[in-house]
């Protein structure tokens, strides 16, 4: 055997061997310190708010009526997915979410593919909701006080459809540097304040329900699948980006009690309370509203609020929505931001991060460095970059992250058998194959320019392991006894 073969057997190796199952963890440990419901919360909180205070207005102009169908569809991806996530949660309860269910199921080149995809995830669902939370304040300024901040201060410098622009949209990096004060302090704390903020969070949109319904014309749905399937799947796939919620509980895996029990029970729960609130808003705003009016120019900031103000003729109602919106959202930003910090602790602790982003504080047992790094990041994305350009960017992580935890199912299935499952998932394989086909379906809803700047920034993520992330690998220096390389690969 030459020794150019023996080289290209050895980094075949190097990328498709496998984290074993048995060890998982090696390293420095998070505090354990979520209950079910707190973590089930945490879902909640990343997801509600996200696709119904926002995505509503950009994902009627291109359904139409039809946005309650693109809702179900994304929903019914986002419940195929959440099940198979219950089942390799229940298995491998770690920090990291689906990068980490990669590395134990699909090898370690797969494993940086979905850290890819995460990261772009999380960072970018950060500072669109940020972008979005702006809108909600200067909404309640107007509301309450009659002022707002200029737009200088609102809005970012690069300018999209109505060519507002600004300076910077100081309010969106304010909401980051909150979020990044919060998280250093500790995560119970943050999980404290975030089932606070839930809570009024669905009471605002269950009343905004109640009073849509008291205006909800049935001649609103005319012409109801007039956008036909492309215009449905187009929608699906903006507003699936608001499903990473379901995502957001698995990187807890680490910080809850009973991990095997609470991960599943928190997810499939989440799921629950998400697609219910997330149809009957749908169904109260385009009842009262026609569709044509989401894309007015004036609707698409705060335009649950708007929807209110037409409906009863005073501010009352839409302040208190926005009141809500302003409390509330912070918890999307809160759990989002919290999920890249895991995700960079878990890459940190695999070595294919520098060791600086796996210290923990020892006081709060949190990943501070990480959490001051993501925040950064975030706000200059929030406060230079109009929300518009990043609704899809998320789409595509997040559904690329859902088929690979399906597939996750699949391969783990065949090749640990016996490994301890306290959730399966029902109907297998013909489940988590129908969650890939769905997750597909999506996906291809999503404009090429998506496509072009994730090939991008996946080149650049690639780039850097291949580079350094393998060569400084734990598995290389005998941290992680017993690599599992897949039988196809060795010589």
């Amino acid at each position: 055997m030459s020794d150019r073969t023996s080289v290209a057997l050895s980094l075949s190796d190097q990328l498709w061997r496998r984290k074993p199952i048995a060890a998982q963890k090696g390293g420095p440990e998070l505090q354990r310190s979520f209950g079910t419901f707190q973590l089930m919360l945490f879902g909640v909180g990343a997801t509600v708010g996200t696709g119904i205070f926002f995505v509503l207005q950009e994902a009627v102009p291109d359904a139409g009526p039809a946005v309650i169908v693109a809702f179900l569809v994304a929903g019914v991806a986002a419940g195929l997915s959440a099940i198979c996530y219950a089942e390799v949660a229940s298995a491998i309860p770690v920090s990291g979410s689906t990068y980490s269910y990669a590395y134990h199921s699909l090898g370690e080149f797969m494993a940086m593919v979905v850290a890819a995809c995460v990261l772009l995830e999380y960072g970018v669902s950060s500072a669109a909701v940020a972008v979005g939370w702006s809108g909600y304040l200067n909404e309640l300024l107007e509301s309450l006080i009659g002022w707002h901040l200029p737009d200088a201060l609102s809005y970012s410098p690069i300018p999209y459809e109505d060519n507002t622009t600004g300076i910077v949209n100081l309010p969106a990096v304010a909401l980051v540097m909150m979020c990044m004060v919060l998280l250093i302090r500790g995560a119970s704390e943050s999980a404290r304040v975030n089932t606070i903020m839930v809570m009024i969070k669905l009471g605002v949109l269950l009343m905004f329900v109640v009073i849509g319904f008291t205006a909800f014309k049935s001649d609103h749905f005319s012409g109801f699948w007039d956008s036909g399937a492309s215009g449905i799947s187009a929608a699906a796939a903006t507003i699936f980006f608001s499903f990473i919620g379901l995502d957001a509980v698995s990187t807890a895996g680490e910080e809850v009690r009973d991990p095997q029990r609470a991960l599943p029970r928190a997810i499939m729960g989440a799921l629950f309370v998400v697609i219910s609130i997330y149809v009957l808003v749908a169904l109260a705003g385009v009842g009262a509203q026609p569709a044509e009016k989401f894309s007015d120019p004036e609707q698409q900031d705060a335009g649950l609020s708007k929807i209110l103000f037409d409906i009863t003729g005073n501010h009352v109602s839409g302040t208190i929505l926005a009141a809500g919106a302003v409390i509330s959202i912070f918890s999307v930003t809160l759990v989002t931001v919290y999920g890249q910090t895991r995700i960079l602790f878990a890459m940190g602790r695999d070595g294919m991060l520098p060791k600086r982003f796996s210290a923990v504080n020892p006081r709060t047992l949190t990943p501070t460095f990480n959490t001051v790094v993501v925040a950064i990041v975030v706000s200059l994305i929030a406060g230079f970059v109009p929300a518009d350009y990043l609704w899809d960017t998320v789409s595509i992580g997040t559904l690329i992250a859902f088929i690979v935890v399906a597939t996750a199912v699949l391969v783990l299935r065949r090749t640990q058998p016996d490994l301890e499952r306290p959730f399966r998932v029902p109907g297998y394989p013909v489940l988590p194959l129908l969650t890939i086909a769905v997750c597909v379906y999506v996906l291809s809803g999503l404009a090429a320019v998506t496509w072009i700047i994730f090939a991008c920034w996946l080149a650049v993520v690639l780039a850097f392991y291949l580079l350094w992330g393998r060569h400084h690998a734990a598995l290389n220096r005998g941290e992680v006894a017993d690599t599992e390389v897949p039988e196809g690969d060795r010589s």
